[in-house]
């Protein structure tokens, strides 16, 4: 099959469904592939019948676990459309997906609201500038409140919520939605295909002319143009309310927010017109920026510009290696030689392919704004930069988050050891946040990630899709070592005559406590230290943090002050004064107080309310802190802080003191210092 993409870039929507577990992500996703006519029959969860979690993990789970994407048609424009994991050991996919996204759709859960993850990954789009829309799903359930949903948007978000809808009917009998915008209901029955199109219900009409002057205001506060008409007319026209919502959609100043149930088809077709009229197309947003040779330089959403392209994701598949990118600039076309700006070599374009999760259609180009798997790349990775070979460009690529949990793995039979290894590195190309080494100590192969469920994932898929028969040991936190009071003063000389050229550095450091991260910075005066010799310092303390005094653990928390030192005329250098950078930095370390940093992680237990006071005392036992509870549709939410360490199999005892009722979730919160009981370890 062939096709072409030939879309302007204002008709392109490039966005991602953004969600707490078990809120209806991928339910939305192939209700919306229905919708447009992508798919034929809708895809269910439970039934393991989904287009984006195809994997045979994902089914076996019932959970996503591997971002998606899939392309559909609405209204004349094209919706690339990226489905994200929702358990906090996957934040690493949400975090590749909303590097390169325009826009997003949060999905709520009617009686839950704002749940643990979902603010996670609210954040996540913070940071990257994603606007997003709001879909409280999940209408139809027993409780469901629109009001209190989007109450806690408000107070946990900190967001300004525009609520663009009002149910018709409550939980079963929820049957559609009015319109406040257009000022009509739209209601779908079981059994019908389309939504249809009727006037506001009379037992209505009231309450949605107090909701629409309540939006109104709302948006008159937010957007200037609207409060001028809002103070000439005391009322604003539909047309310059859609306008001011997208607007403010646009800017993040507001978040429309719509209702529906996605599993009952209701609400998906104004979700996908909302998706339309509010979110930007890439040409919408800020032009992507890049660095060459340490300029920084723009290219707009131009296909007629320069090739500038992100990879963010790269996948093994039985037809051959894909890599997933994200056009900001120029056209790629299929036979066509690129440059890869991190690997520094040219790759040549084998074919480029219009994904639909796990199939795959042919185009012969892409152009500014699309979204596109290649294959044929050799050496581009998650965070590769394409460009055209005459004008590179690097992209800043997604961040990876540091891998908190370890495990050590090896091959059940001597003979597979080699393609263990191999097996490996292709599952941290495909997961740059899984990370394999060699204990140094042990000799034996570790493997990292950001959880019990991440290395799960990951072991199963050495079984499963490697063939392989892997040995795993029980799971092991990282831990870290921070000062807690530091040292001034610290004197090293750096000399070495071995024949050759000689090598002299003297440094003098202070090492004091910072509350995160590393700093360097340099007092020195009179040229007693020269700058070319200041950065080598620097880069010798860097080499000290990776292993502290007290278990080997990374080093993290304090600040460095080069304060004094001296050369040599001719034995001075970079090299010696890197060396005496690395050794004045571990004896300042030994001269200094020291702690340990254990991983911590946000716990969210939901429980029978007859359950609370042993979910308490087992949270006591674990060394967990209690910092919140509240009583929930008859169930009761305990929030804690928990030592990640102390949560292996917590899920298993939760069960078994809840008889099956009991759920929790938990994200990471940072490091905090660990007893002596545990330093003792």
């Amino acid at each position: 099959m062939r096709t072409a993409l030939n879309r302007r870039p204002t008709t392109v929507r490039n966005l991602g469904i953004l969600a707490h577990v078990d809120a209806g992500k991928t339910t939305v996703t192939e209700r919306i592939l229905y919708a447009t006519g992508t798919t034929h029959r809708r895809g269910e969860v439970h039934d393991g019948t989904t287009v984006t979690d195809f994997d045979p993990q994902e089914r076996d789970r019932g959970i996503t676990i591997f971002a998606a994407a899939v392309s559909c048609d609405w209204d004349g424009h094209r919706i690339n459309l990226i489905d994200t994991p929702g358990h906090v050991d996957f934040a690493d996919e949400v975090e590749r997906s909303l590097r390169v996204l325009d826009g997003a759709v949060a999905v709520f859960d009617a009686v839950a609201g704002v749940e643990p993850q979902s603010e996670s990954v609210w954040r996540q789009a913070d940071r990257h500038g994603v606007p997003r829309i709001a879909f409280v799903n999940k209408l139809d359930r027993a409780g469901a409140d629109l009001d209190t949903a989007v109450a806690s948007i408000r107070e946990r978000l900190h967001a300004a919520p525009l609520v663009v809808q009002v149910p018709i009917g409550a939980e079963d009998g929820f049957t559609g939605v009015v319109d406040l915008v257009r000022m009509r209901a739209l209601v779908w029955t079981d059994g019908a295909e389309a939504v249809v199109e009727e006037p506001v219900p009379q037992e209505l009409r009231d309450e949605a002319v107090r909701r629409r002057r309540l939006l109104e205001e709302a948006v008159a506060e937010l957007h200037p143009a609207a409060l001028e008409e809002f103070c000439d007319q005391e009322t604003l026209t539909a047309a310059t309310l859609a306008s001011a919502l997208r607007d403010l959609t646009r800017t993040g100043d507001g978040v429309v927010v719509l209702c529906g149930s996605a599993y009952r088809n209701r609400g998906i077709e104004p979700l996908l017109d909302a998706v339309v009229a509010y979110l930007p197309s890439p040409l919408d947003v800020p032009p992507v920026r890049g660095t060459l040779d340490g300029v920084e330089q723009e290219r707009a959403a131009d296909p007629d510009a320069p090739l500038a392209a992100l990879a963010f994701k790269v996948s093994a598949t039985a037809t051959g290696r894909l890599t997933y990118l994200r056009l900001y600039s120029g056209t790629i076309e299929k036979g066509e030689t690129v440059w890869d700006a991190g690997a520094r070599r040219s790759e040549r374009i084998g074919r480029i392919l219009r994904v639909q999760a796990d199939r795959h259609a042919q185009v012969e180009r892409a152009v500014a704004g699309d979204i596109v798997a290649v294959v044929g790349l050799k050496s581009a990775r998650a965070g590769s930069t394409l460009c055209a070979p005459g004008a590179p460009l690097v992209l800043e690529p997604p961040s990876v988050a540091d891998p908190v949990v370890t495990v050590a793995v090896e091959a059940a039979r001597s003979t597979d050891t080699d393609r263990l290894a191999t097996a490996l590195a292709r599952l941290a190309e495909e997961d740059p946040s899984l990370v394999v080494r060699t204990d140094p100590e042990t000799g034996q192969t570790v493997l990292s990630g950001m959880g019990e469920l991440h290395l799960e994932v990951a072991v199963e898929k050495l079984r499963r899709a490697h063939g392989l028969d892997v040995q795993v040991g029980r799971p092991k936190v990282t831990y870290r070592e921070t000062v807690v009071r530091g040292t001034s003063g610290h004197v090293h000389r750096h000399v070495k005559q071995d024949g050759g050229a000689g090598q002299f550095a003297q440094v003098v450091l202070d090492v004091e406590p910072l509350e995160t991260g590393f700093e360097f910075r340099s007092t020195v005066v009179g040229g007693r230290v020269p700058q070319e010799y200041v950065r080598a310092v620097e880069a010798g303390c860097r080499d000290a943090l990776a292993e502290g005094p007290l278990d080997g653990h990374p080093v993290t928390g304090l600040r460095v002050t080069l304060t004094d030192g001296a050369t040599h005329v001719k034995d001075s250098s970079e090299t010696a004064f890197r060396t005496a950078g690395r050794f004045a930095l571990q004896g300042a370390l030994r001269a200094s107080t020291m702690a340990l940093l254990e991983p911590v992680v946000e716990v969210t237990v939901t429980v029978p309310e007859d359950a609370v006071g042993s979910v308490l005392g087992d949270l006591a036992a674990r060394r967990g802190r209690v910092s919140g509870s509240a009583t929930r549709s008859g169930s009761a939410v305990v929030t804690a802080t928990v030592p990640l360490a102390e949560l292996f199999g917590y899920a298993t005892r939760l069960r078994s003191r809840t008889q099956g009722r009991g759920t929790f979730t938990a994200r990471p919160t940072g490091y905090a210092p660990a007893p002596v009981t545990v330093s003792a370890r």
